[in-house]
């Protein structure tokens, strides 16, 4: 496992603000007294996970840890275990590792999510190195399914020292499949702890205006560098159960909201920047409008030139890279289509770093 980055430019801590810091602080413990390490506080920068692996046996215990989620499938146990065990989880490891196949990293034998997450850990580290320099913070950074896992790198932040925890969810737009099951994991850790630390979880941020901003600088970019111009540019979010939003998930109602600020901020309307929603699994109705259908149904239409940014993921991933930049492209080419991009997710990007910084600083509010 590699190790992860971490932020620990000290140079005159706070005071302690209460027992156990001023614990944590005396030097002068009873013999036979735990050593206790320095009062932090720590960042733990959450994403969804990764396969260790693209074989059979990697991709099947990724997915059953996944898939086992009844955040993410919450079918009675009764129905869908067995359905799970017996059906899914013999077909479909092979199919997913072949995706996975198509856009891993083969120098660092990763998944770009994993490659791209721990980059932005980094970058962050040194960004708030820069601007918090008297703080003692311990930057980090786990998944929900698959390494490091979040348990792990839990334990390992109180080992050194954390007292409190700031928990920062990265996905822009809050669902319980996503924002709220990596909290869950976060604080059934927790349980384990003789010694908890202070928690606090990071909201989502998807009407932040460095968002919309870092994501219009984005298109704006990428777009400046192509020969050609889409026509239509398609705003691709991971797709959910229509089921939830009718539960009260708030997720529909934000993404919504993400995509209508982005066209205001490049001066579009709704004709060229448009909300659909990827990923969908099994028979259930979805969020619509699907986006493998809508791209159908604009190369049947004669559109020609076609644009596809994903702003709900704050990294590249399987989602991105092989679903959209490989499967939808083809889809789009074979039906009449003539050009075709993907814009890359914010990823390690300044613009996405400065926001991140910022949000984290804001978050941190009373403790620095």
């Amino acid at each position: 496992m590699t190790k992860p980055a971490r932020a620990e430019a000290v140079i005159s801590p706070q005071p302690p603000e209460d027992p156990g810091a001023a614990a944590a602080s005396d030097s002068s413990l009873p013999a036979g007294h735990p050593s206790i390490e320095p009062q932090r506080i720590g960042v733990l920068l959450l994403n969804l996970g990764t396969p260790d692996a693209t074989d059979y046996w990697s991709m099947r215990r990724y997915l059953k840890e996944f898939l086992s989620d009844q955040r993410v499938i919450d079918v009675n146990p009764l129905i869908w275990k067995p359905l799970l065990n017996l059906v899914i989880l013999t077909t479909r490891p092979s199919r997913s590792g072949k995706a996975y196949e198509a856009i891993w990293n083969r120098e660092r034998n990763e998944s770009p999510l994993r490659t791209i997450t721990r980059e932005q850990c980094a970058k962050l580290t040194e960004a708030l190195g820069r601007t918090l320099p008297d703080q003692k913070l311990l930057i980090d950074w786990a998944m929900r399914y698959g390494n490091p896992s979040t348990p792990q790198v839990i334990r390992r932040m109180i080992e050194a020292g954390c007292t409190r925890l700031l928990l920062f969810a990265l996905y822009p737009q809050y669902a319980a499949a996503t924002t709220a099951t990596a909290y869950d994991q976060a604080f059934r850790a927790l349980l384990e702890e003789r010694w908890q630390p202070t928690v606090r979880t990071a909201p989502p941020y998807f009407e932040h205006p460095g968002y919309i901003e870092a994501l219009a600088r984005s298109i704006e970019g990428h777009l400046a560098g192509l020969s050609w111009q889409p026509e239509i540019v398609l705003a691709s979010f991971h797709g959910l159960p229509k089921r939830y939003l009718m539960l009260g998930d708030p997720y529909h109602c934000q993404c919504a909201k993400s995509a209508r600020l982005l066209r205001e901020r490049l001066g579009w309307d709704e004709s060229r920047l448009r909300l659909t929603f990827q990923s969908r699994f099994g028979r259930e109705e979805w969020l619509r409008p699907y986006t493998d259908e809508t791209v159908l149904e604009l190369a049947r239409a004669g559109v020609r030139n076609l644009a596809i940014v994903t702003p709900g993921f704050a990294a590249d991933c399987v989602e991105t890279l092989e679903e959209i930049a490989i499967g939808v492209r083809e889809s789009f080419l074979e039906h009449g289509g003539e050009n075709f991009t993907h814009l890359p997710c914010l990823n390690a990007a300044d613009d996405h770093i400065a926001l991140l910084t910022d949000l984290v600083r804001r978050e941190l509010t009373g403790w620095i």
